[in-house]
């Protein structure tokens, strides 16, 4: 199926099954960091894969910094792609920043959507009062600045916080080199749409189920969020992963998936 959405999004599809699965990959990141988890659903869904614009091999032409200034923009695509191919009862597998993409498309067009998973997900990263998103406000400005100042070195530091998975140093290396390959101003719209985002608000309107797969030790999105999004999710199950670090669909395949499966299993 050839259309300039598909093509814009280059989305892939796969499996043997009639329910649709997308699969949406977080900041800095590509569809291909899906390859140790989609598979494993192939044999029971319709797989789908995809990147955003300024990701992957994405049309980078059709990039609008306008668009992208904020997570709604990256939404609208998300929906664009739902509509495209006529998706119902979607289940929607969102890692990181991406899991309030969903959220938002969710609240947007709630008739595509069947479930929510959400994997690492964060609503707010920016501590506040009593809430704990894991960042002092002027964290996030020193690294924004240093993504503007020296992107490659920004790569450098963000990639072993974010994976935190030190016997395994070669996706850190994958996940460095991913950054790397970004423009690193697309990057960097998108680096502050995501940190500066606060989708709290925007929890209570959700109406489809979800799973949220929270992670131990994770510096971008610690624990107590998992327990907040759990709180102000409706229709939400948490599990807390045994995977350290923000990329549990890379560094814990097995479990991610282990837990996908038991939840879709209880819930379908």
């Amino acid at each position: 199926m050839t259309h300039p959405i598909l093509t814009r999004h280059h989305v892939c599809f796969a499996g043997q099954g009639q329910t649709p699965m997308l699969f949406a990959h977080g900041f800095g990141c590509d569809q291909t960091m899906w390859r140790w988890v989609a598979p494993a659903f192939a044999a029971d869904y319709q797989v789908i894969t995809f990147d955003y614009v300024g990701s992957g091999k994405s049309d980078l032409t059709a990039y609008d910094p306008n668009r992208y200034q904020s997570l709604q923009g990256y939404a609208q695509d998300v929906l664009a792609i739902c509509d495209t191919l006529a998706l119902e009862k979607l289940i929607f597998v969102g890692h990181s920043v991406s899991a309030m993409i969903g959220v938002l498309a969710a609240i947007q067009a709630p008739q595509y959507f069947q479930q929510l998973i959400l994997v690492a997900p964060s609503p707010c990263y920016i501590n506040d009062d009593d809430y704990v998103g894991g960042f002092e406000r002027r964290d996030i400005e020193q690294l924004l600045e240093l993504m503007e100042r020296n992107y490659l070195g920004w790569a450098s530091f963000l990639a072993p916080v974010a994976m935190k998975n030190e016997d395994n140093p070669d996706l850190t290396r994958e996940l460095e080199d991913s950054f790397c390959s970004t423009d690193p101003e697309i990057a960097t719209r998108f680096a502050k749409a995501t940190f500066y985002a606060d989708n709290r608000s925007d929890l209570p309107r959700v109406k489809i189920p979800s799973l949220i797969l929270q992670c131990t030790e994770d510096s971008i999105a610690p624990k107590a969020v998992g327990y907040y999004l759990q709180h102000h999710l409706p229709h939400s199950t948490l599990q807390i992963m045994q995977a350290t670090g923000h990329c549990p669909h890379m560094s814990h395949p097995e479990e991610t998936i282990a837990l996908m499966k038991a939840y879709l299993a209880e819930t379908l």
